[in-house]
């Protein structure tokens, strides 16, 4: 079996340039090229992002979730607390602000649940999930730019929401897989 992460992976692909095409506040977007495995070149479109966390927060059994509109779709929906990684942040501290942030609530212990890839195909995006289940309520902090209303809801609710297309997003969808296994077995 092959290393995943070693360079010596027969999949590699060997980057041979660079060239940046645009960078903003939250996204840097490069054109790479690179050598394939079989000798030949291709580009690679790449989004470049700083990280994100996420919470999976709960609060007399029900668990937390924003509604607010996501202008690349183009719709509402509703997701766990979420946010981007500041500067040199670490992710536990970002989990606590965002879940502040969003919610009003404060973590008294947060765990780090899984850090998974948002789109491996083009975005070097990593989102961090935590679990927080011991809150203690505090004032919602929005960003100036971010309007959204946050509620608790029950197992019904979200599968509810699942099924109207409200929750659609892949990190909430996971939310709710591990907060259904969670009530099974109290593990996570």
């Amino acid at each position: 079996m092959h290393d995943v992460q070693s360079k010596n992976h027969p999949f590699y692909e060997t980057t041979i340039e660079t060239k940046p095409i645009f960078e903003g506040r939250m996204i840097a977007l490069q054109v790479d090229t690179v050598r394939l495995p079989n000798g030949e070149t291709a580009t690679r479109e790449i989004v470049r992002h700083p990280g994100a966390v996420a919470v999976l927060a709960l609060v007399g059994g029900k668990m937390l979730v924003v509604e607010q509109f996501r202008k690349a779709l183009e719709r509402v929906q509703v997701e766990i607390p979420a946010g981007k990684l500041d500067p040199g942040e670490a992710p536990e501290q970002a989990a606590v602000r965002e879940l502040e942030e969003e919610t009003g609530y404060r973590a008294r212990s947060i765990r780090h649940l899984q850090t998974f890839s948002t789109s491996p195909g083009f975005a070097e995006e990593l989102i961090h999930l935590y679990f927080a289940d011991d809150l203690e309520k505090g004032e919602v902090h929005l960003d100036e730019e971010e309007f959204l209303t946050c509620e608790a809801i029950t197992p019904e609710q979200a599968d509810a929401y699942i099924r109207e297309g409200r929750i659609y997003d892949a990190k909430t969808l996971l939310a709710v897989h591990l907060w259904r296994a969670y009530r099974q077995s109290g593990e996570l």
